[in-house]
């Protein structure tokens, strides 16, 4: 969940290393270094913090270097504090190294070294996967390079290395398994990058390191092997991200930008595969295994997070649409139990990042038992975009704030596709409904964009509800889900205890937590549940709670129960999530705003959870 950067070339390293790790910070801002080759040395600098803490730090020190790496952490091993920050010196401190990941057996290997006479400045896994890469070195009087391989051999876990020695200038030797490493390809120059947007303004050429792949970079040469030592021939990719899409654009947070960018996202989604006129979808990954995904006895859905709740709703559409039993899976709970996978049964894997380490090791296994895999993630060229069979990427663009909210609703916006086409493809539905629901998912750009219109009357709620202490989400059917993410965005975003129920279970137990403090937030649009939605309502009312809603338009009877409401225009049951999240997601980030926290960087958290 680190971010690491790299560079070696013709440049001062340190000004590309430092813009790197600021456009990476979402990946963790607990503390952050850099480590830079210096004529007979390496020179590490590092602090606890921000990216601002370390250049502050490192104020007027020499930093002259064209190689050198960098670190923002995000802490696994270690409290978050100076010692414990990236990178870490070998024993000899000859060696800095950088690490994205946990190494599981690092206990073992700590015991071995203590025995041998090494002590540890940090508590950190890192410093002890380095010092085992040396003693290796030394022993056998090899490489670093060679050393790397030997170690990575006896090491358990996840990890992006990045290490530049004394001996090589100019060099800097990565490794990966589980987490991901961009390498950008220069004249002259190379960059490194847990994602691509350190290298944007360099290079639009990348190669993507699959696991168990060593990287020898120089300025003039890239070279893969695998760890037999074997030779591998790059792949050279063209990005076709602007950098325009990783800066904020005016907005006073990524976040709110991301929100707005929704009617965008939404539409860049449906463009090219959804024609309502012609009443055609195109998704050429589900007609590719159109046969075994009709036919299939069930569908399982593994995620994480905001991305679990989207295959929550998509778990009520396919299931209404194309009559295939739907089981929707924590991918972290999945991977541990043994699940059942029997040959032929679909997993759809859902991930922003693609590279979720829970959900990837799960498809993996399923994979192995004989499961089709499907794949909805963002980012081109993840590992769980290369794992699937297919699959569809869902053209969010970055997503820069950690509180996910338009790689939610483009997530949506896919599966309702492969829904309504599988539907289609099966004859589930029949062509009037299908017509329908292919023409209310085409208008959701214009209603998304009406309700960001609105947006200013969701910061007046905010206002008034920012010092409750709790708050309870409720829904129904479709919005259930709704329900839950905009629980999870609230505690995200503003630290505030929030709890996601359906609707039906509030007498069930939590009800007994109502009374005149506790704000309860209705999704009750318009739908076959909105009469017993309203009863809940009034059954909150009674009790004095406050009694928020997200309504649809011209609704009189839910907007006189309520002390607020936020509208949404109106739209079939079955396509309404993708519009009823949006006044939640404002909310959250208005509340976050109005108690003045970091609603980008919310505390503890990191964007691409690549450890387990």
């Amino acid at each position: 969940m680190c971010g690491i950067v790299g560079y070696t070339g013709k440049r001062q390293a340190y000004p590309i290393i430092i813009k790197g790790l600021k456009r990476l910070e979402y990946r963790g801002y607990d503390s952050a270094g850099v480590a830079l080759q210096q004529e007979d040395q390496v020179t590490v600098y590092k602090k606890k913090g921000k990216v601002a803490d370390l250049e502050d730090s490192v104020g007027t020190s020499n930093v002259s270097s064209t190689t050198g790496i960098g670190h923002t952490r995000w802490a696994t091993h270690g409290e978050p504090n100076d010692r414990n920050a990236h990178p870490h010196y070998s024993k000899s401190g000859k060696i800095a190294m950088i690490h994205n990941g946990i190494i599981e057996n690092y206990a073992q290997l700590k015991s071995e070294l203590a025995k041998k006479g090494y002590t540890f400045k940090s508590d950190t896994d890192t410093e002890v996967l380095l010092n085992f890469i040396e003693e290796i070195k030394t022993n056998n009087d090899c490489s670093l390079e060679e050393a790397i391989r030997i170690a990575l051999k006896r090491v358990t876990g996840a990890y992006v290395i990045l290490l530049i020695e004394q001996e090589n200038p100019d060099t800097i030797i990565a490794a990966r398994k589980g987490s991901p490493l961009v390498i950008g390809v220069g004249k002259g120059e190379h960059f490194l990058g847990s994602d691509a947007s350190p290298m944007l303004e360099y290079t639009k050429e990348v190669v993507y390191v699959n696991d168990y792949e060593l990287a020898i970079i120089k300025p003039d040469e890239l070279i893969l092997k695998n760890l037999g030592n074997e030779k591998i021939t790059p792949y050279i990719q063209k990005l076709d991200l602007e950098l325009a899409a990783i800066e904020k654009g005016g907005y006073d947070h990524f976040m709110l930008k991301e929100i707005f960018e929704q009617p965008t996202t939404i539409y860049d989604c449906l463009r090219g595969r959804l024609d309502a006129a012609a009443g055609t979808i195109t998704m050429a990954g589900v007609q590719q295994y159109a046969e075994q995904i009709i036919n299939a006895n069930r569908i399982v859905i593994i995620a994480c997070g905001t991305s679990w709740h989207a295959g929550l709703v998509a778990e009520y559409i396919i299931e209404e649409l194309c009559r295939i039993n739907v089981e929707v899976e924590y991918a972290s709970e999945f991977r541990y139990r043994n699940p059942v996978i029997n040959k032929g049964d679909v997993i759809i894997a859902i991930s922003q990042s693609g590279e979720t380490a829970d959900t990837l090791v799960a498809i993996e296994s399923a994979k192995e038992k004989g499961a089709i895999i499907l794949g909805v993630v963002n980012v081109v060229g993840s590992s769980i975009a290369r794992a699937s069979h297919a699959g569809a990427y869902t053209h969010a663009g970055p997503e820069i704030g950690v509180a996910s909210t338009k790689a939610f609703t483009a997530q949506l916006t896919v599966l309702m596709m492969i829904a309504l086409k599988v539907g289609y493809m099966k004859g589930s539905i029949s062509n009037d409904r299908y017509r329908q629901l292919l023409n209310e998912l085409d208008a959701v750009p214009e209603k998304a964009a009406w309700v960001l219109n609105h947006h200013e009357h969701i910061k007046s709620i905010a206002e008034k509800y920012k010092d409750a202490r709790d708050f309870l989400y409720l829904g129904r059917g479709y919005n259930f889900a709704i329900a839950l993410e905009g629980a999870l965005k609230l505690k995200e975003i503003s630290y505030i205890h929030a709890e996601g129920y359906p609707a039906a279970e509030m007498k069930h137990g939590p009800i007994a937590l109502v009374d005149e403090n506790l704000p309860v937030v209705f999704v009750a649009t318009k739908d076959i549940y909105h009469e017993k939605v309203v009863s809940n309502m009034q059954e909150i009312k009674a009790r004095k709670g406050k009694l928020l809603a997200v309504i649809t338009e011209g609704d009189e009877t839910s907007k006189a129960i309520c002390d607020d409401v936020m509208i949404v225009p109106e739209a079939d049951e079955v396509i309404a999530p993708l519009i009823n999240v949006i006044p939640l997601q404002l909310l959250s980030y208005y509340i976050g705003v109005a108690k003045g926290c970091n609603v980008d960087m919310p505390r503890n958290l990191a964007k691409s959870v690549t450890v387990e």
